[in-house]
């Protein structure tokens, strides 16, 4: 039998606690919440939030911080461990909150975030039966992140925030291995070394095509900071969003599907390049595209999904706010002439366009959808709606809203583009 090895760590009280907090209940955990705790039930009938537990298992929890309709708490002791528990990969799982749930087997997380994709929905969304598919599993569950973020300790030394600690620079977790990066990107990153002190508030890597490697180094001051790294890495240094170049180009090329994107320093792009491949196939087979189709891709970034689907359609729309992604959107596209592109807000674009769109793709972020932006939509009537999230609470609100609108939610297909955390990525297709 292999031997279960439970790390519990330490957890501060929040500054609000009652004279309640610090008591201990002994109870039976019920499932996993969106957010990675696991949920359980006080004898009063106060809903419990307990991170690293799993559902079935009883455990001994202290409550840390207390509301009015819920609690928090730790656990303190495992009375009886569930099944499917497993030992973590990592020593750090529990502490720099990166990872939420190395302790539960790649086929059970793909189940338990299905579950709470539909919870959401129901709960939220008010949607009785929400036709929620098999979530499409990612083919390597490690090591797949091609962009990876870091803060810094006082030392100078690479870390997490930790959920563990509050404020940005006392709750860095120094971490000494990371099992979610790619392993060019990991063979890097423990080398970097900054002076103590420093003003650099984030460091961020990125793996492009052949290897290429970018430093993105981001501060609060103008003054780009000395560094040496070895030749052939890019560094860029980002203050107030503009990038200045201290070692080679402003930009890598990410290949999805055998097609390379151009994405700057400041631009998104989706940290999973396998699972962007599933999401752009799931989107090119799902829609009913045509030449007489006309879409409008809303929140395009650097143009992912409106390359692959303009050779399809007859005109293609995108709506962008940042500046480097719209610069990388124009220099993607530029091979078509069905495609075009509007700088700002979504929220402020859509209400003049003076297209029709017959399908309209929107992959926001995670805060979903702003209320003018639903309106909007309504408005321009398409009669389908695909809609990218990387939130089911804020997915399930906006699904709600498009509901109401005089849309019919047909299908909901979760794809993991984040084994070992509690994130939850889904296309929804909507039709009026």
């Amino acid at each position: 039998m292999r031997e279960i090895v439970f790390i519990i760590p330490p957890m501060s009280l929040s500054p609000d606690h009652s004279t309640n907090a610090r008591q201990t209940f002994d109870l039976q955990l019920e499932k996993l919440a969106y957010g990675g705790d696991a949920l359980g039930r006080l004898p009063d009938s106060r809903a419990v939030f307990v991170p690293f537990g799993l559902p079935g298992e009883r455990v001994r929890v202290r409550l840390v911080e207390e509301k009015k309709n819920f609690v928090r708490g730790e656990i303190v002791e495992l009375l009886e461990p569930s099944p499917h528990r497993i030992a973590p990969k990592c020593k750090h799982f529990g502490e720099c909150g990166g990872c939420h749930y190395q302790h539960l087997s790649y086929e059970q997380q793909l189940q338990a975030k299905t579950n709470i994709l539909i919870d959401q929905l129901q709960r939220i969304g008010k949607i009785e039966n929400p036709p929620v598919q098999p979530m499409l599993a990612c083919p390597n569950p490690w090591n797949y992140r091609n962009h990876v973020q870091f803060h810094l300790t006082e030392e100078g030394k690479l870390g997490y925030i930790s959920p563990l600690s509050a404020g940005e620079r006392e709750g860095v977790r120094t971490i000494t291995e990371c099992h979610l990066p790619e392993p060019s990107i990991n063979d890097l990153w423990p080398q970097l070394e900054f002076e103590p002190g420093t003003d650099i508030e984030r460091v961020s890597l990125r793996l492009g095509m052949d290897d290429d490697l970018m430093l993105v180094l981001e501060s609060d001051s103008p003054e780009p900071p000395e560094v040496k790294i070895e030749a052939g890495v890019l560094v860029v240094h980002v203050y107030e969003g503009d990038a200045v170049v201290l070692a080679g180009s402003d930009h890598i090329l990410m290949r999805v599907l055998g097609r390379d994107f151009k994405v700057s320093a400041t631009s998104f792009f989706q940290v999973n390049t396998v699972m962007a491949g599933k999401m752009v196939k799931y989107l090119t087979t799902k829609l009913p595209i045509s030449p007489s189709i006309t879409l409008l891709d809303v929140y395009c970034g650097v143009g992912l999904f409106s390359a692959f689907l303009a050779p399809q359609c007859g005109r293609v729309i995108g709506i962008e706010s940042s500046e480097s992604a719209c610069k990388d959107f124009a220099f993607n596209l530029d091979e078509f002439d069905n495609v075009e592109l509007y700088e700002g807000e979504a929220e402020a674009v859509i209400p003049h366009l003076e297209a029709h769109p017959d399908i309209v793709l929107i992959d926001p972020p995670r805060a979903g959808l702003d209320k003018a932006v639903v309106d909007g939509l309504l408005k321009l009537s398409p009669r389908l709606v695909a809609y990218v999230s990387c939130d089911p609470s804020t997915l399930a609100r906006d699904a709600a809203r498009l509901i109401k609108g005089g849309y019919r939610l047909k299908d909901v297909t979760p794809l993991d583009m984040f084994p070992q955390t509690y994130h939850i990525e889904s296309i929804s297709i909507f039709e009026r």
